[in-house]
């Protein structure tokens, strides 16, 4: 009877002693969990509760350019060959529309320098699209080549095509890639510093000519 009470008693104890041990590793597992937690307010620009709008959440006013068109103000670009910002003031200007582009008022290449305005590179007048369609076996055409796989990595079904003096579609609806900038006292500091291989990068685009087609073998008649 005394050995069958010292065999529980022994089993007892170790039981005790693998659970106090199980249980202080949970708890220093669940500690360096809290340790390494990230807070939702750390990971965005505001530091304040996100599930509230209250009046210290809200962000810094946006304050756009009240320049007029055409009054020579310009925005460095942020890399070469950038869309350039807006510089000036948009409104009633937008939404464009496919009636409506006042941008081409100004900016097109006949008429942008009269108006000190910038002038729409050659890009904006070529369609680098190719030619989709449906075969009659619902296979996928590109200028007029059923495809398997519309992807290529060597871009086989690119297609350059001048659209003369008209603008591409591609381009048209221009705040796609412009937008105006917007004059945010309280935005966090850009330290980036551009560095451009044209030597006036940050105010002019250097897509023209040859540029365009540089390595591409896909010209079109």
């Amino acid at each position: 009877m005394k050995m069958i009470n010292k065999i529980a008693l022994s089993l007892a104890v170790a039981s005790s002693v693998l659970f106090v041990g199980c249980h202080n590793d949970s708890d220093t597992a669940k500690a360096e969990v809290a340790k390494g937690t990230i807070s939702e307010e750390s990971l965005g620009l505001r530091k304040t509760d996100l599930y509230s709008e209250r009046k210290d959440t809200t962000g810094d006013m946006t304050r756009y350019s009240k320049h007029y068109a055409g009054s020579g103000h310009k925005i460095a670009r942020a890399f070469q060959d950038a869309p350039p910002m807006i510089p000036h003031d948009v409104e009633g200007m937008l939404p464009i529309t496919i009636k409506s582009n006042q941008c081409t008022s100004c900016h097109m290449p006949d008429v942008a320098p009269s108006m000190g305005a910038t002038a729409l590179p050659v890009s904006h007048f070529t369609n680098f699209r190719a030619a989709t369609g449906i075969a009659k076996d619902g296979r996928i055409t590109k200028n007029g080549v059923a495809v398997d796989n519309t992807s290529s990595s060597d871009m086989a079904y690119v297609s350059i095509k001048s659209t003369g003096s008209k603008l591409s579609g591609a381009r048209f609806n221009c705040t796609q890639c412009h937008a105006p900038q917007s004059d945010a006292t309280d935005a966090p500091a850009n330290t980036f510093e551009a560095v451009f291989s044209d030597k006036d990068g940050a105010t002019k685009s250097s897509w023209s000519g040859s540029r365009l087609t540089d390595s591409l073998d896909t010209l079109a008649d």
